[in-house]
């Protein structure tokens, strides 16, 4: 009889704790830590999406140590992905190498996504299977990894890129290993 109470009087620490963050402003829901910053980019090799050249660890090292390369994981379905196309494509624009992998999409559905929202990715593979995304640790799409000059990821975030984030995360980030 004490298990269930024990598990609620749980639960209600928990909440109350993340109530206090929120009050405080120290909580964000898409604060989720990647096992993979601090590390080198996991070893794959992915086809093309389309007429794109493909781009595996080595390609996308070698990349990295002329200029940091953000990845960014997107999927045609995602209506985030779509939210974030005028952020990636300015960031594009500015000069920053933006690499692409379709996580579990079809070739067509994914072409007529970059058709209507913009292609800003100098690469673009395919991840058809989702296998890859599960060796960056992806939670879902979008979700973007930076790298940096020696083919570690710097930086991390689940989710859309927005205005603030770019701002507030990944422009610190940049300047940190530029």
């Amino acid at each position: 009889m004490l298990a269930p109470l024990g598990l609620a009087a749980a639960a209600g620490l928990a909440f109350w704790k993340m109530l206090d963050r929120m009050a405080a402003g120290k909580f964000d829901p898409h604060a989720l830590d990647n096992p993979l910053v601090g590390k080198q980019v996991p070893d794959f090799s992915l086809t093309g999406l389309g007429k794109a050249k493909g781009f595996g660890a080595a390609d996308l090292k070698q990349a990295a140590a002329a200029k940091p390369v953000l990845v960014n994981f997107y999927a045609s379905w995602c209506i985030p992905c779509a939210e974030e196309a005028d952020i990636l494509a300015s960031l594009a624009a500015e000069g920053i190498p933006i690499w692409a992998v379709a996580y579990k999409d079809t070739e067509a559905a994914s072409g007529e996504f970059l058709n209507r929202y913009g292609n800003p990715y100098a690469r673009i593979a395919n991840d058809a299977a989702g296998r890859v995304a599960i060796d960056w640790g992806v939670y879902g799409v979008p979700e973007s990894f930076l790298i940096d000059r020696s083919g570690i990821v710097r930086w991390h975030l689940a989710g859309p890129l927005t205005e603030d984030s770019v701002r507030s995360e990944l422009r610190p980030a940049l300047r940190a290993i530029a």
